[in-house]
Formats: C-alpha cells, structure tokens, sequence
C-alpha cells in the first residue's frame, strides 16, 4: 500500500522543511510514504526548503489558492495510482506524528475518508480567536445539516482519502476544497470518521492565507456549499424556496379574497392580492427549477458513476491513463500553468518544476 502525504505551500520556509522531516515514513500496513509538497506561487524559499528536506515539489508559477493546490495534489497522486492521500498543512499547527492514527480507520477499513477534528473532544479544544471558533462550528453546523450527518470540524486541512474516495471526488472550489469534500462525499455515502488530535490553534508564524479575512472566508466558503449543495439536492433547496414562498402567497390571497368577499371592494388591500400573485408566481418558478435540477442531478449521478468507472478501471490497467480525459496529467498541468505564466509576465525562475 502506498501513501502519499501533501502538503499545500505558500511562503512557509521558516516550517516547511520541519513539517516534511516529521512525517513518519514507516506505517502499519504501508509498504512507502512519499511527501509531496504543493508549492503555490511562493515567493521565498518555500520549493528549495521543501526539496532539501526530502519531498517532492510541484510548483504552481503563480498562486491559485489551496483548493487548486489539492486539485495539483489529487491528480498527482491518481497519475501513480497511490492507494492512500494524506493532506497537511505547512504551517506547523497539526502534527505529523499524528498521521499514524489519522490513517487508521482508512487502512482498518472503517472509514473511506477521515479528518482530524479540533473540536470532537472538548479536552483537546485549541486556543483560537474566539470569531474563528464560532464560525467553525457555525460551518459545520450548516454543513452536518446539508450533509445529513453530525460533524465537529469541517474545516480542518488533515486528512486521509483511500482510493474510493479519490475516484470519487469531483471538485470545484479553487479558494478552498474543505467542505465541499464533506458534501461530496457524504451526498455518495462513503463512510467518513472524525479522529480527534490536538493542534496548534494560533500559528507560530505568519498567518493564515485561507481564513485571514474571516469576511471573505465566510462569503467564499458559502459559495461554494451553496453550489454544492444546489447540485446535489436541487428539489430540497429549490423545493424549500417554493414552499417559504407558496405559505405567504397562499395567507395574502385568502386574506384578500376574504376582504373582497366582505365589502365587495378590491381596495385598500389591493396589495395583498398584487403581493401574493406575485409570490404564488416565484412559488411555482422555484418549483419548475427544483424539477429542472433534479432531472439534470439524475444525469449528473449517472455521468459521475461512468466517471468513477473509468478512472477504476484505469487504475487497475497499468498501461492506461488513471485520470479521465478532462484531468490533465501533471506534466500537462504544469506545462498549461507556465504558458499561463508568461502571458502574465511571470519571471521563467516560477514556471513550474518538480524537485
């Protein structure tokens, strides 16, 4: 069994090369760990640093955010048909010696996909801003409830995906990919287990480039559960928009035909018939759109099955390429991303390499 450990970077010199050294490189039932450092347009030392302390370095010539870091990581791993991906941060907060109990429900067979969680066990609660504790669990409020499940931490960047889990993600958020993993696969059923750790709640160094701006990642993030959960549950979300509109629609008119029955007059209350027709008309629009989107879900489900078939059986056919058509492999990726580089006037020193 082979495990691959990523690691999305970004301008973390001081700690990427201590956060490599750390990662165990013998595990119960893993033959080889291979780490492998996303680097996501630094600007300092980052890629050297990374290379000098043993990983593999995939570098973006400009940054694109940590979700097209893991999109870098997902399709790499794939391409070599790695059966295990453990993701970590750079910065140091989580542990590597965690990663042994991280990938035990994954290798014991309990669990497809596991994540470490900062809040699962009170005892272990980390010291962080008092807004960013509220938000994670506001965040994985909303998410347990779309999901269907009881989840602590949604957000947390340490993770491990067996190969089913791979196969099986289809992704779109480029800012961040923590919580539409969580839909994702939660909407396919794949069995997901939450390993408690303790971590670093504030970074030694630096700060954080996702969660900085609480405002901007709160409007992110919603984005994209919002998409998510529209393409997956099309007739609940747009159902739910119908019915909250359909109630009002229904007590405006019965107020209003009430009134007109009693005195015979359309007037003062010819605002309650315009209100609710109007209403009563978004109603039944919601309602055609959460029909629309469940006929398009359902071929949505079938596409993504056949996908899922032939990136299997790609995996299990050596001579064959892992990934689907529209996933370019790395070298294509990288090859895209410095053409895209020089259009931009990106110095040739950050077109991308692998170390």
């Amino acid at each position: 069994m082979t495990l691959f450990v990523t690691i999305p970077a970004l301008n973390e010199q001081i700690t990427i090369g201590q956060v490599v050294r750390a990662v165990p490189r013998a595990l119960p039932g893993v033959r080889r760990v291979e780490v492998v450092v996303i680097d996501d347009g630094s600007t300092d030392d980052t890629a050297v640093e990374a290379a000098a302390a043993g990983a593999t370095v995939i570098a973006h010539p400009a940054t694109r955010g940590v979700g097209a870091a893991f999109h870098t990581a997902l399709t790499y791993v794939m391409e070599r048909r790695g059966d295990l991906l453990v993701s970590i941060d750079a910065d140091g907060q989580f542990d590597p010696a965690d990663i042994p109990a991280l990938v035990e429900p994954v290798t014991s067979g309990r669990a497809d996909f596991s994540t470490a969680s900062r809040f699962k066990d009170p005892s272990l609660l980390p010291r962080m801003p008092a807004a960013k504790l509220w938000g994670n669990r506001m965040m994985s409020r909303l998410v347990s409830r779309l999901a269907g499940g009881k989840y602590f931490d949604v957000s947390c960047g340490m993770r491990c995906y067996n190969r089913k889990a791979m196969l099986n993600l289809n992704l779109m958020g480029a800012f961040t990919y923590t919580q539409e993993v969580f839909l994702n696969l939660a909407f396919k059923r794949l069995r997901i287990e939450e390993v408690p750790v303790r971590v670093r709640g504030r970074r030694e160094f630096g700060e954080s480039r996702v969660a900085s701006n609480l405002f901007r990642y709160a409007l992110n993030t919603s984005r994209i559960i919002f998409r998510a959960y529209r393409d997956y549950k099309p007739m609940r979300f747009f159902g739910g928009m119908a019915v909250w509109m359909l109630v009002p629609a229904v007590l405006l008119e019965t107020f209003f035909v009430i009134h007109y029955l009693r005195t015979g007059q359309f007037s003062p209350h010819k605002w309650a018939g315009f209100t609710g027709g109007g209403l009563l008309v978004l109603s039944l629009i919601a309602l055609h759109m959460g029909l629309m989107g469940d006929m398009l879900n359902r071929h949505r489900v079938y596409l993504e099955e056949l996908l899922y078939r032939q990136r299997e059986g790609a995996w299990r056919d050596p001579d064959a390429d892992p990934t689907p058509s529209r996933a370019p492999q790395a070298a294509r990726v990288a090859a895209q991303m410095a053409e895209e580089s020089k259009s931009e006037s990106v110095s040739d020193s950050e077109s991308p390499v692998s170390v």
